[in-house]
């Protein structure tokens, strides 16, 4: 078989259902945008995101990385600063060496929003081990009493401080039971250990049980599909671009910024705000254009231009609806900028530009 409830609080013993009936990850919610007013962008400033330069692009690239067993993500990001020829990237959410799957590799100012895909949810595929064989029924009765808020302390080995703390198994499917080996989907808050989850279901099932192979299908926005990439894919886009002047293939292999917050809630704002929140200034009311539903007050947003551009990461101050239908007043903090200050220009610089825009196009007539 390939992968690509405990008896005592202080083991892994699952806390009160309250998430029982979570199906699907936090960053997989279905939104939809409410529109407050219309507006429109100067072109004259910002650019959509795929018509970045090549410099740029890759100043704020993301790039959904497929890990092989056998490196440390350490290792992984450091090999890909040297094949990019980078002098910055991070990679969110480690992986142990031997796992595999996705690792989230963030470059240069796209470092910036690492810490809201730390914190986004996490998808596995994990073969665990049992060590005596039992009726697949009870298997699946024991595996569905850990979906939901679960009590864990991370293993030994951990560089985390070892306290008992709560964690969210939003869904943990069993794909298939052969003898004494279980293939499982799991999907879980960020900081879950699955090690430690496969050694509490065995604890649970009376019997012991260890995992043996682990893959990550789900990180916060990234997902195995087209744009996953391996390294050696990587160093061939990039000799390929340093050999024919190509940006095809290197456009494919690292992604913007902004697909890094997918996961986020949206809030479009007008041109004439963008520059203070470039210089951390929170959102006001008048400079929300729409939104997306659910959101509530506390939550991370992600902020855009009308381009598409990805401005800045803050703190909802309003949920949706007293956001659309303010008309003063905070809605959001500025918690990271992502957009360089200046990009756009000040509001009453874009004002004065704006009305002497008309007088402008009627003198070329």
């Amino acid at each position: 078989m390939n992968i690509h409830r405990a008896g005592k609080k202080g083991q892994g013993a699952s806390a009160p259902k309250d998430a029982k009936n979570l199906s699907s990850l936090p960053s997989d919610a279905i939104r939809s945008v409410l529109v407050k007013r219309a507006g429109r962008t100067d072109p004259a400033f910002g650019v959509p995101p795929m018509q970045r330069s090549l410099k740029m692009h890759m100043r704020l690239g993301a790039i959904n990385l497929d890990k092989t067993s056998g490196p440390t993500s350490h290792e992984v990001t450091a090999w890909v600063k040297r094949i990019l020829n980078v002098e910055k990237a991070g990679h969110s959410g480690t992986l142990d060496p031997k796992v595999t799957g996705i690792l989230p590799v963030l470059l240069g100012d796209a470092t910036r929003v690492m810490d809201t895909l730390l914190l986004a949810g996490k998808e596995y595929i994990c073969l665990m081990h049992i060590h005596h064989p039992l009726p697949r029924k009870h298997i699946l009765e024991v595996c569905g009493e850990f979906v939901g808020t679960i009590y864990q302390k991370p293993p030994l080995k951990s560089s985390v401080v070892k306290q008992l703390r709560t964690r969210t198994i939003y869904y943990l499917d069993v794909l298939e039971v052969e003898e004494q080996h279980v293939l499982m989907r799991v999907g879980c808050e960020a900081g879950t250990y699955i090690r430690k989850l496969c050694f509490d279901i065995g604890l649970a099932l009376g019997v012991g049980a260890n995992m043996e192979e682990l893959r990550r299908t789900k990180a916060g926005p990234f997902r195995e599909d087209e744009t996953l990439v391996t390294l050696h894919q990587l160093k061939d886009a990039y000799e390929e671009w340093k050999e024919t002047g190509d940006e095809a293939a290197l456009r494919r292999v690292i992604l913007p910024v902004e697909a890094a917050l997918r996961h986020l809630p949206h809030l479009t704002i007008a041109d004439n705000a963008v520059d203070a929140i470039c210089h951390g200034a929170p959102l006001a009311a008048p400079g929300l254009l729409s939104l997306e539903t659910e959101i509530n007050k506390g939550d991370d947003v992600a902020l855009f231009t009308l381009k598409g551009e990805a401005v800045a990461v803050a703190r909802a101050q309003m949920a949706s609806q007293e956001m659309l239908s303010s008309n003063a007043g905070i809605v959001a903090t500025t918690e990271r900028v992502i957009m360089e200050p200046g990009t756009y220009p000040k509001a009453w610089k874009l004002a004065e530009r704006q009305a002497f825009a008309p007088a402008e196009k009627a003198a070329k007539r």
